[in-house]
């Protein structure tokens, strides 16, 4: 029996004239690349999660596109894919199921849009892949494709535990280029964010991983990328917890790694926690800042946990920095506060605050948040197929205080003021300042060419 695992990878944007500027923009560039190279850690627990006696493949959408015609040697394939690439994914699992192959589709776009997806599909995954996927796998070997249930659901959403993950088949990226190699520490984030749909799949609950098993995930990288390796965690907010935090700071120290994550602004509370992120080869957090604008805020997360650390948004950036650890500032404009002023006002924001990175999107409302249900319920879409255009870069619905166009063209000039490079190499320089006289080797070594993460 032989399994395709199949991750939708690739980058999408729809606006032709951000695709245009984005050739002048090398920071906006070489990040796309880095998104669109990511491997599909989901699939590689389920090649994990799969009977030894079973092949599995792993397959990304180039190598698809590459060979120019489907592989049907595959007695099943498992499609998965984010929300802007779903439609090239029904047509591939089409075409599949034309072919005689059955198919499986699971992963966060699926679990939100079921039925939709079970038009494409013969069984759809809705939750999280661990607990489902060995039933799958089960019921297509006792019966083939009649076998197989239309739809498997978690029992309770949000409850499998982490402890009991597998050790993801790494080794199937082997022979592939990555500029970094994915591993999840937590599942969850506490901020319950309106327009963010992995706190929904998740639930609620913040769960971790047991940090030896991490440990164990990143030696193994190591065993087979070698020393070179450069890790992103896959996780929404690594250290809302702060005792699992130090203990995973702690014990990675010695393994001389160069690393990424996202995590939440408090972390710059916490001294001792941003002298460990140093100390263990972090070089840069992305964090979720949304908006300078305290009306913006409010009412963003479910507990206006944002709102109520606005006022030190500065202060904790430089902070976080001085340590040696630059951070990626994510900003989101289209809110029901932001008026046709929120672009200078973010552009002197992130010049003021010295950020080396910043990343500015355009409010999108994937499946499954609240957001979609509100913009649905206040008659603001403004189309009535638009998965393609959930790239957080092209806009879906009607603003509240400016036009679509002033929205548009708005964040198309921020991009031009931020990704410049003249900008972008004035920060670079302070920061190189900053890090030599920080008492650590990686970081007295950087110079301006070596702060191109991305790249």
């Amino acid at each position: 029996m032989r399994i395709g695992l199949i991750a939708m990878s690739g980058v999408r944007v729809v606006n032709p004239k951000l695709i245009e500027l984005g050739v002048t923009l090398p920071q906006f560039v070489t990040r796309g690349q880095v998104i669109a190279q990511l491997p599909s850690l989901a699939l590689l627990v389920l090649a994990a999660e799969t009977p030894d006696d079973i092949q599995v493949d792993y397959v990304e959408l180039a190598d698809v596109k590459a060979a120019g015609a489907l592989n049907t040697a595959y007695d099943l394939v498992a499609l998965t894919s984010y929300t802007a690439m779903a439609y090239e994914m029904y047509d591939l699992a089409d075409r599949y199921r034309a072919a005689g192959v059955p198919v499986v589709i699971g992963g966060l776009h699926a679990s939100f849009t079921p039925d939709e997806t079970k038009a494409h599909a013969d069984a759809v995954c809705i939750g999280e892949g661990e607990t489902l996927w060995p039933q799958i796998v089960a019921d297509f070997r006792a019966g083939g494709v009649k076998g197989l249930k239309p739809f498997y659901r978690e029992a309770t959403p949000g409850s499998y535990d982490l402890a009991d993950s597998p050790m993801p088949r790494f080794d199937l990226l082997l022979g592939r280029q990555y500029n970094r190699i994915t591993v999840q520490t937590v599942r969850g984030c506490p901020l319950d964010c309106e327009f963010c749909g992995a706190s929904k799949l998740y639930a609620p609950k913040y769960r971790r991983k047991p940090v030896a098993k991490v440990v164990a995930e990143l030696r193994r990288i190591k065993e087979l990328w070698g020393e070179n390796a450069f890790f992103e965690l896959a996780d929404d907010n690594s250290f809302a917890n702060r005792h699992w935090a130090r203990e995973f700071l702690t014990e990675i120290r010695e393994l001389d790694l160069r690393w990424f994550t996202e995590t939440d602004i408090s972390i710059a509370d916490d001294d001792e926690l941003l002298r460990l992120l140093a100390q263990s080869g972090c070089r840069q957090i992305l964090i979720g800042l949304e908006s300078t604008d305290a009306g913006t805020l409010d009412g963003i997360d479910r507990a206006n946990w944002k709102l109520k650390r606005h006022g030190r948004y500065m202060e904790a950036i430089k902070r976080i920095q001085s340590h040696g650890v630059t951070v990626n500032g994510c900003f989101i404009v289209g809110h029901d506060g932001d008026d046709p002023g929120v672009f200078e006002r973010l552009r002197d924001f992130i010049e003021k605050s010295e950020l080396l990175e910043a990343q500015v999107t355009i409010l999108t409302p994937f499946p499954g948040t609240p957001l979609l249900a509100r913009l649905q319920k206040e008659g603001r879409l403004l189309y009535d197929r638009f998965w393609d255009k959930c790239t957080l870069f092209d806009l879906v619905f009607r603003p509240k205080q400016m036009t679509p166009d002033e929205l548009v063209e708005g964040h198309l000039w921020l991009m031009s003021q931020i990704y410049n490079k003249a900008q972008f190499t004035r920060r670079k320089r302070h920061y190189v300042n900053i890090m030599k006289q920080i008492d650590l080797p990686w970081m007295s070594q950087q110079t301006e060419e070596s702060l191109e993460f991305f790249r």
